[in-house]
């Protein structure tokens, strides 16, 4: 979660933005769908674009107006579509190209813009260019793919790893070299110091966008400026230079949203991807807020308590450093990460008020929101108590290399009982009924055992719901540009268990107060603060007109007070 305010939107004298200054996606919410899950169509047990349509004036009904959706390429489904072996089809699992076309028009007729999922670090090894590239040495297409020769004794170039576990090198017999791949070793990585793997992929970027599409969440991009032999992965000395080309000659002359994933991002490498004037892309996704609960050596799979304390210097570092230069995301959850209320709240006692709590929180911050699907209902993670249940590849990998190292089979349940991706990843729960309305079949990952409390259905039914809260936050960014434009000025910087925080813009102010614990506590307000009446905007309990000298917050308590001038 991060930041805002770019350079293509500065205030005038007045404090306010100039209209020609703003930009369609300046107010967007972002609904992020993961296609395997969210509703399936053909009874198949897996999501489909089909499903998705149906779905639609649900998601109108919420109020977002950017549908950014995982990758519905066709593929082998090594990494559930994160392996794409033929970029300008879809996958017969989610549909037809008529069906995408379909979904875009469907979409617009809603006022929702579509944002693809674009994988182009690395291809399947199914890819054409692939196929090829492993025929011979001399084929046209073996400078597609990272080639090198064995060591003396026979043994990988070096011994860089993969982030799913073994050596990211793979022999290849037929020609008697080492292909590289970051991930899966049917994720093969694709050589960006070949020019032709430039023109390819941007023609195929150009082929989408003029299908209609809104723009691209582009796959961990931080890692297309690699230097293998160096063993530099992320930010590499090509990377910014590929993407102004890539900007060049596809999307920068259009008004589209492309946000890059970059888990390597720090608030300087942020701002050149992200600044306007270097004409690269919209925003980044940053993991700085994520990384904090992990252990700094064995990573995820260790976690580490949530520190509240930690967590808002780096939301505030983020929103200071890039205020000026940048526009970036706020997320607390997508189809890699677990679930935000069971991360961040109390997905027990006190699952609505938390789930409320951790929208309002991000929500009011500079930046754009990304709800994933079903944190709109807040839906939790799951513990399954054998890893045969877990489909994720990731999870499954590391699951089997690090109980080989020794660690217990115990310790490892847990990391992925809080971190493991499968969280992200159960089916999206529409009703009470068989499958929660998901699939007539049998669902391709099992269902989180509450969806029979938790589900779409009984949500809209209450009018008190998670969902109503997310539609009136959604309705707010609309109506109030100070949650769009306004500065950022952290409050009660070494409280231990508040997250406050200010946003101004002209003479409006919003103040923010989050209580992040399930207990109730006595919150002494500084005196500029103290006597400030205004229209409280949305809480989780009974609404807060006005900041007396303290005010005793309920467990999990959260409201945004709007202060006008007289």
């Amino acid at each position: 979660m991060t930041i805002v305010m770019t350079m293509d939107a500065k205030k005038n004298e007045t404090g306010t933005v100039p209209e020609s200054d703003k930009k369609w996606w300046h107010n967007a919410v972002v609904y992020q769908i993961y296609p395997h899950s969210f509703m399936d169509a053909n009874h198949d047990g897996i999501g489909d674009l089909a499903g998705i349509i149906s779905k639609l004036d649900y998601l109108k009904q919420l109020g977002i107006n950017v549908i950014w959706l995982s990758p519905v390429f066709k593929s082998p489904m090594d990494d559930n579509g994160y392996d794409i072996s033929d970029y300008q089809d879809i996958a017969s699992e989610f549909g037809t190209l008529e069906e995408m076309n379909k979904l875009i028009a469907e979409a617009a007729k809603r006022d929702i813009r579509i944002i693809m999922d674009l994988v182009i670090n690395h291809s399947s090894d199914e890819h054409p260019w692939f196929i090829e590239s492993r025929k011979s040495k001399d084929n046209f297409y073996r400078d597609y793919y990272i080639w090198r020769e064995p060591k003396a004794d026979g043994s990988a170039p070096n011994d860089f790893k993969s982030y799913f576990g073994g050596s990211a090198w793979e022999f290849d017999g037929t020609t008697g070299q080492y292909y590289f791949h970051q991930f899966s070793k049917k994720q093969p990585d694709l050589n960006w110091d070949n020019p032709k793997v430039q023109e390819e992929v941007h023609k195929m970027i150009n082929w989408w966008l003029d299908r209609g599409i809104g723009g691209f969440r582009m796959d961990v991009i931080d890692l297309i400026g690699k230097d293998v032999d160096k063993q530099i992965m992320t930010n590499g000395p090509r990377l910014h230079p590929l993407l102004q080309e890539m900007n060049k000659a596809t999307f920068g002359g259009r008004d589209l949203l492309t946000v890059g994933e970059a888990w390597s991002a720090t608030p300087e490498t942020a701002k050149l991807y992200s600044d306007p004037a270097r004409d690269e892309l919209s925003m980044v996704f940053q993991f700085e807020h994520i990384t904090i609960t992990f252990d700094p050596e064995q990573g995820k799979w260790k976690p580490r308590p949530f520190d509240l304390l930690e967590f808002k210097q780096v939301i505030s570092k983020w929103q200071t450093e890039l205020a000026d230069c940048g526009w970036n995301s706020l997320f607390w959850n997508n189809h890699d990460l677990p679930r935000a209320v069971s991360k961040y709240g109390d997905p027990g006692c006190y699952r609505v008020q938390s789930a409320k709590m951790l929208a309002t929180a991000l929500h009011f911050l500079k930046g754009i929101p990304y709800i994933y699907q079903g944190e709109e209902i807040g839906m939790t993670n799951v513990h399954f108590d054998a890893i045969e249940d877990y489909q994720d590849i990731e999870t499954l990998n590391l699951y089997q290399e690090r109980i080989a190292a020794g660690v217990s089979h115990e310790d490892m349940m847990q990391g992925i009982h809080e971190n493991g991706r499968d969280n992200a990843r159960t089916p999206m729960q529409w009703d009470s009924s068989l499958n929660s309305g998901f699939s007539d079949g049998n669902p391709w990952l099992k269902l989180n055992p509450n969806y029979t409390e938790i589900n779409v259905e009984s949500a809209l039914d209450d009018p008190d719901s998670i969902f109503y809260h997310y539609q009136k936050l959604v309705q707010l960014r609309k109506t109030h540009e100070v949650m769009v434009y306004g500065d950022y000025q952290p409050l009660f910087v070494e409280h231990k268990k508040v997250f406050s925080y200010q946003r101004q813009l002209g003479n409006e102010k919003v103040i923010v107060i989050n209580n992040f614990t399930n207990e109730p506590l006595e919150l002494t307000l500084p005196k500029p603060l103290q006597g400030l009446k205004g229209q409280c905007l949305i809480s989780n309990y009974a609404p807060r007109k006005q900041l007396s000298e303290s005010l005793a917050l309920a467990p999990y308590e959260s409201f945004a007070l709007l202060i006008k001038p007289c």
